[in-house]
């Protein structure tokens, strides 16, 4: 780890501003899944019990620069209270004079947490004056919110231009360590898994990860792209015409590596908008109707894949083998899902990078088998694609 994490400073009586990822789901004004307030208890509670002043600070949907009641904080409190075994103080607002006479209150050990963000547009804009209204709470930054670390939002990456140090909470750290513990020092065989709608939101992750790997497993819905480019009819199913020329070249600069589906989970009586699936049935790659559409793959890939999976010491998952939302059609999300979470208690490191790939294995009931979730999708996948993340980059070098 290249930057100062909340090892490197001295917290006590000191007020930490930390930027944590509460983005949650509330109905009725609570909480109905905590993971990510969980997913930053292991900082927050390291902070307190080391005589920090903390001031919380996060987003909460999409509120546009507007206040919205549904899209309020408060909610979490009660979350966080419970988990801290202490009270945690709220203010309605996340910058001002309120805020400031609320930081004020403070002694060390307690907790304060700020309302949503995303209520100020300047907030997203980046705006450096809201940025340093941030600032101005703080003696020390910590961003524990690695779900928004590809995103230069003032609380993110403006507010470090006024508050040194800028150091990583431990979810942050975890999450760099592991991502590029699989770039850079991968145990072999490397294997990579990608799946989800479209190529054109992953053609950076595969040019990036094809030198790496030993092996590059495609499925879900951009396989049939790359099908189609293998010259395979594929009926209805998703196709990204313009892409086909790109998947071509992939393939040939693949030199093998590549694995695609042989056989899938057809159907010509779907309908996703209602969620249904329609009569599925297993079709090879040479046989789906020109009125049919796959939406898993078959049970000869899952045979496929398990093999190309079996002597794995490193795996990367990103995106599902098909429509996993429609039970009938999440068969061979879930067979990988559980696949990985045996191969982890075998010895190998899966990382599951986010998104609905964590949401399949959480559905699948192996969530706690793999070895690291990704708590941001995007932020994972633009890491794995090579990119700069802002929120990453802002902070302090440790030299």
């Amino acid at each position: 780890m290249k930057k100062m994490t909340v090892e490197d400073v001295n917290v006590r009586n000191r007020r930490v501003l930390m930027r944590v990822d509460f983005n949650v789901p509330v109905n009725n004004g609570m909480v109905t899944n905590d993971k990510r307030i969980r997913a930053a208890m292991d900082t927050i509670r390291y902070l307190v019990g080391k005589g920090a002043k903390l001031i919380l600070m996060s987003h909460l949907g999409r509120p546009k620069g507007q206040r919205n009641p549904a899209m309020s904080l408060k909610p979490c409190v009660q979350v966080l209270s419970g988990y801290l075994k202490k009270s945690v103080a709220f203010v309605d607002d996340c910058i001002g004079e309120v805020v400031h006479h609320a930081v004020e209150r403070l002694l060390p050990g307690d907790a304060l947490l700020l309302e949503n963000l995303r209520f100020y547009a300047q907030e997203t804009d980046n705006d450096p004056g809201f940025a340093q209204a941030l600032a101005s709470l703080g003696d020390i930054y910590v961003n524990d919110a690695f779900g928004t670390a590809h995103r230069a939002h003032a609380s993110t990456e403006g507010v470090t231009h006024h508050l040194q140090p800028a150091v990583a909470g431990y979810l942050m750290q975890k999450e760099i360590e592991y991502l590029d513990g699989a770039l850079l020092s991968p145990a072999t065989p490397f294997v990579a898994i990608l799946g989800g709608a479209k190529i054109s939101g992953k053609i950076d992750v595969i040019q990036q990860l094809l030198p790496r790997v030993d092996r590059l497993i495609i499925g879900g819905g951009m396989a049939y792209t790359f099908l189609h480019a293998q010259g395979y009819s594929v009926g209805r199913s998703l196709l990204e015409v313009e892409k086909i020329e790109l998947a071509k070249e992939l393939l040939a600069a693949a030199a093998g590596k590549i694995l695609l589906p042989v056989d899938c989970m057809a159907s010509t009586t779907f309908d996703l908008s209602q969620g249904t699936a329609g009569d599925l049935n297993a079709v090879r790659n040479d046989a789906i109707a020109p009125e049919a559409a796959g939406l898993d793959i078959g049970p000869e890939t899952i045979e496929a894949f398990q093999s190309a999976l079996q002597d794995a010491k490193t795996i990367v998952w990103n995106g599902p083998m098909g429509v996993f939302e429609i039970d009938a059609a999440a068969k061979g999300t879930f067979a990988i899902a559980q696949l990985l979470a045996r191969l982890t208690d075998a010895g190998a490191v899966s990382i599951i990078g986010g998104g609905d790939s964590a949401a399949a294995a959480e559905k699948a009931g192996v969530a706690n088998r793999i070895s690291h979730i990704s708590t941001g999708g995007g932020a994972s996948l633009e890491f794995l694609e090579g990119k700069t993340l802002p929120g990453l980059a802002a902070l302090s070098d440790r030299s």
